[in-house]
């Protein structure tokens, strides 16, 4: 059975010449809508050799939903990464790719393969309904991960960017569609809904173009994720303005009057009933402990209600999920449980399905034969485009931003993306939007997409601002002047082990220290990056502090050492892969001159593995190719000797040795002992390898020349020290006579002497696991290695042309 509907609306918008039939444009109206549905519907086959062996069947696996639905998925998966291997090369983002492979899956390329997988309008609106799901779980998560509190914390320059940039464009939208056409109503015809889509701002495309740019939690990603909010928050309350407006034109001021009344019973009972209860159970959620099942199937029901509840209320559907998002509260427990178990199916698999979705959508043929309304509406969107475009530049410049970082911000505003085309994709579903129109924002979308992310990459660099930075390292510190240390902490035991560096280096009053302790949080369940200093706060310890264990362990160790060292501590809530950018950031503004990294792996005692970390070993690779001062790897060598307590314990001086080869690194390792040395409790040995042969002179006749007199400076400045110099022909001899007094120190200290090439280590680079402590570092943290000892690798800061 079958059934054929044709719209008699658009059959008579097809025969009326005028420019506008009730609110929307003759060609959108006059498209005839055939929809053909076979009973009983054809779910699953009855497999492959049915099919064949069975001669009386003429059907295919195509004409079966479950096949042909899960066709479809594939051959649009596959197409995608097929595309995106390609564009990646040029930095093009995964959106581009899905897009396009809509495109060439639609009927633009190939009517007949187009027809293969889209056998009926049966068959697209199953595979529409699942992306459909997609595009709402994610506005769900999205909003569940920004923290409108954020909008109020903004300075006044993310104020200005986010509501100018949208309010301006809006304006010469609707200036320029009411010039093309004087006789137009911009209200009841939908001019100023579409206007403030074209003008908008989306928070969420905006932060997903920082994230893949690695540019979230820079200065520029800062300010970019501001604005995007501010303007966000805008364009919602104007896409609301403009329905009540329309609603009043068609209904009169009693009907809108209903409608905002209706839609403040559905925002009071989201914000003042379901938000306190969701906070309710979030502050009864035991730390570090996950929210209860119960709690998490509540708050996905109430989410999958929401639209249904919110259009009862008189409110759109997707402003129905955004403002239950909205009342969810961001982080953990909650919001990051959300994220955990739902973000996966939605961007792994719904939200692509719905952005190809989206591009078989679009059709060539139309662009071609554009109507009026078409016209005057893609010139409206180029001309907001370009308007907030200029708009931001300008506010840029005027805030004394340089030009380059104007013009990166500027693109990063007028970015578009997934939002936009889903909501022009509802729009053409409901018929808002004509084919030609639909086709121009498209191509629009997309080309914007593929643009910015480039420009946006060659305009700005984050780590631009390290290369003209005054050197402060260890070998630039005076003696007499405060040594200023920043130490990074991801889990407990990391405080142990700076405490314990920190008393190694033995601070004293003439010789004090101030440390800056950067604690690293994942960013989870929101969108937002956090830093929180902690000193400038006035309730230090809050409810809601992710830093409470630590301030209280800094502050004790700070009592304890009064005038020696000053301790500060901060919070970092950020990505794994950008957490690089908030310690070198912390390190520029604090004058920061050694930063000291934690270790990725720790040891028990008897040798065996006790925790690993590959995110710190990416975060350590990345800080030490970007710090803007010295760099020190620490980690605590705890092996049992089974041979009793080492020498240097039954001492009362704190023995420190230095493991020098030559090169910046060591000159760095040395500078640091040397001001160690003026504690008279310690005990400074430095052990010089040297070549046999003479080939061992590799280094340049003026690199060894500051090696010599690096040398002489310590022999004539230090007291207590022992000067040995081993000569060694390859890395097994150095092992050998390394292995041999390790156990006399308590803390030894290296140079990192990253790719350097000595005969005094000939044969242990291939062993090297770990590059990024060297190859000494890496010998010495080696198993064949045992003590108790503790081990700084040190590496200066590295010259990195502008």
């Amino acid at each position: 059975m079958s059934l054929q509907l044709v719209s008699m609306q658009d059959a008579m918008a097809n025969s009326n010449p005028s420019y506008y039939t009730n609110g929307s444009e003759t060609g959108q109206m006059g498209r005839i809508s055939e929809i053909c549905l076979s009973f009983p519907s054809k779910i699953n086959s009855p497999g492959m050799p049915a099919l064949l062996l069975e001669k009386n069947r003429h059907e295919t696996l195509m004409d079966y939903s479950a096949p042909r639905l899960q066709f479809q998925i594939v051959v649009g998966f596959v197409l995608t990464q097929m595309i995106h291997s390609v564009l990646k090369i040029l930095g093009l983002p995964m959106f581009v790719s899905q897009m396009l492979a809509g495109i060439i899956l639609g009927p633009t390329v190939s009517s007949n393969f187009y027809s293969l997988i889209n056998r009926s309008d049966e068959s697209v609106a199953a595979l529409g309904a699942l992306g459909g799901m997609g595009f709402v779980y994610f506005l769900f998560l999205s909003t569940v991960k920004m923290d409108v509190s954020w909008t109020f914390k903004s300075g006044k320059k993310a104020m200005y960017i986010g509501v100018l940039t949208v309010v301006v464009p809006l304006i010469s939208c609707m200036i320029t569609i009411k010039m093309r056409h004087p006789g137009i109503n911009l209200f009841t015809n939908r001019v100023f809904f579409l206007a403030v889509s074209y003008a908008g701002s989306s928070f969420q495309v905006i932060h997903c173009l920082l994230s893949e740019l690695r540019i979230l939690n820079s200065e520029l990603g800062r300010l970019g994720l501001s604005s995007a909010l501010i303007g966000d928050m805008v364009t919602l309350l104007l896409t609301m303005l403009s329905t009540w407006v329309t609603s009043g034109i068609q209904h009169g001021a009693l009907g809108v009057l209903i409608d905002i009344g209706m839609a403040s019973i559905f925002m009071f009972i989201v914000l003042f009933v379901l938000r306190p209860l969701m906070k309710w159970v979030v502050n009864h959620t035991p730390e570090a402990s996950q929210i209860k099942h119960i709690c998490f199937y509540f708050v996905v029901l109430a989410f999958m209600l929401s639209a249904r509840v919110g259009h009862f209320f008189h409110i759109n559907p997707k402003y129905g999920i955004i403002i239950f998002g909205l009342a969810v509260p961001d982080g953990p427990p909650l919001g990051s449980a959300l994220v955990e178990k739902l973000d996966p199916i939605t961007s792994g698999l719904l939200l692509p399905i719905f952005t190809t979705t989206c591009g078989i959508r679009f059709n060539v043929t139309a662009i071609k034969t554009p109507n009026q309304y078409a016209k005057d509406h893609a010139i409206g969107a180029t001309v907001a485009l370009v308007i907030k475009f200029g708009v931001s530049l300008v506010l840029a410049v005027s805030c004394k931003m340089p030009l380059r970082d104007s013009l990166a911000l500027a693109l990063i505003m007028i970015s578009k993306g997934i939002v936009e085309i889903g909501s022009y994709s509802v729009m053409y579903d409901k018929q808002i939007i004509s084919d030609a129109l639909f086709g121009y924002l498209t191509i629009m979308i997309v080309s914007v997409a593929c643009i910015v992310p480039v420009l946006v990459k060659r305009l700005y660099d984050p780590s631009r601002k390290y290369l003209c930075s005054q050197k402060r390292t260890i070998l630039n510190s005076k003696l007499n002047q405060e040594l200023r240390m920043l130490g990074c902490v991801h889990v407990p035991g990391h405080v142990n082990s700076i405490v314990n560096l920190m008393h190694a280096l033995c601070p004293t009053k003439e010789s004090s220290v101030s440390l800056d302790v950067l604690h690293h949080v994942e960013l989870s369940g929101r969108a937002t990056p956090l830093f929180i200093a902690h000193h400038k706060q006035i309730k230090t310890i809050s409810e809601k502090s992710y830093s409470e264990n630590i301030i209280v362990a800094f502050n004790e160790f700070q009592r304890h050492n009064w005038e020696a060292v000053s301790v500060n501590v901060f919070t970092a809530v950020s990505p794994p892969n950008l957490m690089y950018e908030d310690t070198c950031n912390l390190a520029m503004d604090r004058l920061t001159s050694f930063i000291i990294l934690p270790f990725r792996r720790r040891w028990s005692i008897d040798g065996s593995i006790e925790s690993e970390d590959h995110t710190i070993r990416s975060l350590n690779f990345d800080i030490l190719e970007r710090a803007p001062c010295s760099v020190g790897i620490h980690m605590e060598v705890r092996r049992s000797n089974f041979r009793g307590t080492s020498p240097a314990h039954n001492s009362s001086s704190y023995k420190i040795a230095v493991i020098f080869v030559g090169g910046q690194d060591d000159r760095g390792a040395l500078a640091l002992a040397k001001r160690i040395s003026q504690n008279q409790s310690v005990s400074l040995t430095v052990i010089h390898l040297k070549a046999k042969t003479s080939l061992g002179n590799i280094l340049a006749e003026n690199g060894q020349m500051l090696d010599d007199e690096m040398l002489r400076y310590i022999k004539r400045s230090v007291k207590d020290l022992t000067y040995i110099q081993q000569q060694v022909k390859d890395g097994p001899e150095t092992s050998t006579f390394l292995r041999s007094i390790v156990e006399d120190f308590q803390l030894i200290i290296v140079g990192r002497r990253y790719k350097s090439k000595d005969p005094q280590t000939f044969g242990l680079e291939e062993w090297c696991e770990f590059q990024e402590i060297g190859i000494i570092g890496d010998l010495l943290s080696s198993l064949d290695f045992v003590g108790n000892f503790s081990l700084l690798v040190v590496q200066q800061q590295l010259q990195r042309a502008a």
